[in-house]
């Protein structure tokens, strides 16, 4: 296997939450893992992961798509965060056995997990995908303080449209944040956009490439 191929691997993961999956797109020589969950609403086949895990490996870094137990369980409704939290911890030492530094990531719920485990985790970098700044309409519900609180090497990715926090409300801080016009809280962009669908993902993994690159 070359640098550039892939090899893609299913993996269970005992957690005291429950039953976690990993799949892997895994490269040889690799620089680090990047580690990513899904949101409270969907899964790993969202459009941002799926772009990720195509576009990453070819860039020497292994992708990990991770599904909550709750996910992989069949339940509808994502559990409170502090048992979010638990299952991100129990899936850890499977992300760092291949011994390289590992990007703890997610979209929104899974952002927050991120952030809120970075530290305690020893993650390398965070990496946040619509991170879910507020709920919709309700900007003095902030979650700014978990952003804030990472700990770690931050990349934020927000949709121009997100109802969940749109870039110029994100407070200062010690993150970097890149903006994918005309984007909503899915990196989705209407037919109306002078960006198409893929252009706005390209500002995803092009992003997220360049980062990444920063951080070995």
């Amino acid at each position: 296997m070359t640098r550039t191929e892939t090899t893609e691997i299913t993996e269970l993961v005992e957690t005291d939450a429950g039953t976690a999956r990993i799949t892997w797109r895994r490269v040889a020589k690799a620089r680090l893992v990047l580690a990513v969950s899904h949101g409270a609403g969907g899964g790993v086949d969202a459009r941002d992961l799926r772009a990720l895990a195509a576009v990453l490996p070819g860039h020497g870094v292994t992708v990990a798509l991770v599904e909550q137990p709750w996910r992989v369980a069949g339940k509808k409704m994502a559990p409170a965060p502090k048992t979010l939290d638990t299952g991100w911890r129990g899936i850890w030492p499977a992300l760092s056995a291949p011994g390289l530094p590992v990007v703890s990531g997610g979209r929104s719920a899974g952002a927050r997990v991120a952030c809120r485990t970075a530290t305690e985790l020893g993650a390398a970098g965070v990496l946040a995908l619509a991170f879910p700044l507020h709920p919709p309409g309700k900007p003095e519900k902030s979650r700014a303080e978990e952003l804030l609180g990472a700990g770690a090497r931050t990349l934020v990715v927000q949709g121009g449209n997100d109802p969940w926090g749109k870039p110029a409300e994100f407070p200062d801080g010690d993150f970097e944040l890149v903006e994918v016009p005309y984007a909503d809280h899915g990196l989705a962009v209407p037919k109306r956009a002078p960006l198409d669908q893929d252009e706005a993902l390209a500002v995803v993994t092009d992003a997220v490439v360049k980062w990444t690159g920063s951080l070995a």
